[in-house]
Parts: structure tokens; sequence; C-alpha cells
């Protein structure tokens, strides 16, 4: 099973045996055990690289649970602290902003375990969960692939802001009209922001003037106070600098920028104790807070 679940998440023998520190002939040999010993095929293959076919499809995330139920199960009897390696993967705001400090605490809490965390755009988090890449995603976009579950965490608000100095930030306010006139810095499509972004601005969206797409926030704030355009991002991203007045926000009342940060996770994996356990750091972290922007980082670290 170990070697099956190597070869289905690297398409290939050779990287698979590194995987399982086997060679690659003994690989080869375990797969194509498996595959008589059932007398099916679970790849198709195309030269050195091999692909799951449907039956090996609806076998992976089985052998994946079955391998880490036998993990949890070598644990207890071997008498092991802590819950093993998770791999989480974040949106840029969350994994910025967020996941860092809740990473922190985990590992505070629990030293004897491990933490892989990858930050990416929504739409790479979703295709690396579907490929059993990652065991949970915490994201800001909206997800709708049939093997996920998506389960929601805390409210979280875009806000456009400016420089000081545009002619924006002494109006305090801005309409469609006036918005659509400015040379915008914006993130790029596939991410969670950018899509809350055009969905507040429906058909208008067209109509923007991007002068820069980054995949990155604090970039983003840096081109904006230069005074390159204005931007749009979580509040969340932006409280220091609002706070600083190296940033001033911008009031939009015709646009909804009101989202949801999210839980993404395998549905048929099973959930461990380590997931159980940083999902309900998470959940401790946000108690009663109204918005992301409003969580008081106080709050990590007290046991």
């Amino acid at each position: 099973m170990a070697v099956f679940v190597a070869v289905a998440r690297h398409e290939n023998v050779s990287r698979a045996a590194s995987e399982v520190s086997l060679s690659q002939s003994a690989t080869s040999t375990s797969l194509a055990e498996l595959e008589r010993l059932y007398d099916t095929q679970l790849f198709d293959r195309f030269g050195r690289n091999l692909r799951l076919n449907e039956r090996g499809q609806a076998l992976l995330p089985q052998a994946i649970e079955l391998l880490e139920r036998a993990a949890a199960i070598d644990n207890v009897l071997e008498g092991r602290a802590g819950y093993g390696r998770l791999r989480i993967g974040a949106t840029l705001t969350i994994g910025n902003y967020l996941a860092t400090l809740i990473v922190a605490e985990f590992l505070r809490r629990h030293p004897e375990s491990g933490v892989q965390l990858k930050v990416h755009n929504t739409a790479t988090i979703i295709e690396q969960l579907a490929q059993h890449e990652l065991d949970l995603g915490l994201v800001e976009g909206s997800c709708r692939h049939p093997d996920l579950v998506v389960e929601p965490w805390v409210a979280d608000e875009l806000v456009v802001f400016c420089s000081p100095t545009h002619p924006l930030a002494g109006k305090g306010s801005a309409t469609i009209a006036e918005l659509i006139e400015q040379s915008w810095i914006v993130r790029e499509t596939g991410s969670g922001t950018r899509e809350t972004l055009d969905r507040a601005l429906r058909d208008d969206c067209s109509q923007l003037r991007i002068r820069l797409e980054l995949e990155h926030t604090e970039a983003i704030k840096r081109a904006v106070e230069f005074g390159l355009g204005i931007g749009c991002i979580s509040r969340l991203a932006l409280r220091e600098a609002f706070r600083r007045r190296s940033l001033v926000p911008i009031a939009t009342p015709e646009l909804d920028l009101r989202r949801h940060f999210h839980f993404l996770q395998q549905r048929r994996k099973f959930q461990t104790a380590g997931m159980r356990e940083f999902v309900g750091l998470c959940r401790s972290l946000t108690v009663g807070v109204e918005r992301s922007d409003l969580i008081r980082w106080s709050l990590v670290g007290e046991g």
C-alpha cells in the first residue's frame, strides 16, 4: 500500500522508490505484485510515467487512510508522544497573517510533532488537497470540488485602500464609477481575494484599469504606498498599515466585500488526532471574534 500511494503521488516509479526507501526494481516489483495478486491494473502506463486509472483512483483515499491509521496505532503501541507530521496548506492572507502564528502555538504545545506549511492561492491549495498532497487546507476563496469538504471558520472582509496622498484619501469613500477611473494593483486570478473583488464588482470588473497583478499582499501594499494605484485586500493584512497611516481605507458602500475563511479536507480522508487538534486550535483563536482583523494576537499562546 505504501508503494502504491507513493507511485500515485509521484506518477513515477523512481521518485516513488526514493520516498519509500526502496530500489527502483523493488518498487516496480511490489506494485506489479499488488496488481497480480488482485488481477487488476491500477495505473495507465505512459512511458516512464504512470497515471491512476478509475480503479486506482477509488483505491487511493482508502490506501492513504489505511496507512495513516497504521501509523496512529504504531504511535500508541510504541508510546510515542505528539501527532506525527501535519501537511497544512494556507492561502496567502491566512498563511502570512494567521497560520504561522497558529503553527508556532501548535508546535509549542506539541513539540514532538512536525508541521509542513505551504502557502499558495486558493486554486493551488484545492488542487494539492485533491491530489492528497496536503492533510488540511485553510483558504479564503470558494471551493466546489466534489472530493473536498468545506467548513466555515471565521468571517473576513476586503477593503479598498490607497496611499495618504491619493486624491481618494481625502474623500474617504468612492462610488463604483469613481473606482473604475482609477489604476488598480490586484491579486492574480485564482486567488480568493481576486474572486471576492470580481464578485463584488459583478459586470463592472471587466472595466477595471488593472496596472499590476501581483501574487503577494505585501507587494500590493508597497505598490499602493508608492502611488502606483489603489488596491483591495483583506483588512487583516492592512491592520498595521492603517494604524500607522501609511495606507488609508476607502469606504465603498456599493460593494459587498465580505467573505469567510474555510477549512478544506478530503471527503474520504481519515481525520487524524493531529488534524483535529490543529482545527480545534484554529477555532479557539477565533471564538467570539466577529471578523478576522479583530483577532487579538494575545489569544495565541494562551494555554
